[in-house]
């Protein structure tokens, strides 16, 4: 099987697709226009995408406020440092910066909802 999507229920969706629209580069597949909003974003390789709405029969989890080991978004960044920046400047919040004894670095952010981001730059691709 192949993973189609990874969805979360976030506080505002339109908004928030759009900030991923203009600063990780992804583009929007679907979007409902009305509650609650489901919106499906595509990464550049088209292949993966995340679903984000707004469905008050669930609260929105306290994403500000979970370690962002129990769930974040990673990307690939052939320059996490300088995609650091990039996002800081656009609104998101530095978690962390780590760099490994492989050549890894990895970037968590949180982007200006508090939902985790993380840049990956491993010393080892793993992806094709």
């Amino acid at each position: 099987m192949k993973i189609e999507h990874f969805a979360y229920n976030v506080e505002d969706p339109v908004k928030m697709a759009q900030w991923y629209v203009d600063n990780l580069g992804m583009k929007i597949v679907k979007q409902v226009k009305e509650a609650p909003y489901m919106t499906f974003l595509s990464d550049d390789s088209d292949q993966v995408m995340i679903e984000i709405y707004h469905n008050p029969v669930d609260e929105v989890p306290d994403y500000r406020n979970m370690n962002p080991l129990i769930a974040h978004l990673a990307f690939v960044s052939e320059n996490p440092s300088e995609d650091k920046e990039w996002l800081l400047k656009s609104g998101a919040s530095l978690v962390s910066d780590d760099h490994l004894d492989d050549g890894t670095q990895l970037v968590m952010l949180r982007d200006p909802w508090g939902f985790p981001l993380q840049l990956c730059k491993r010393g080892v691709p793993m992806l094709k």
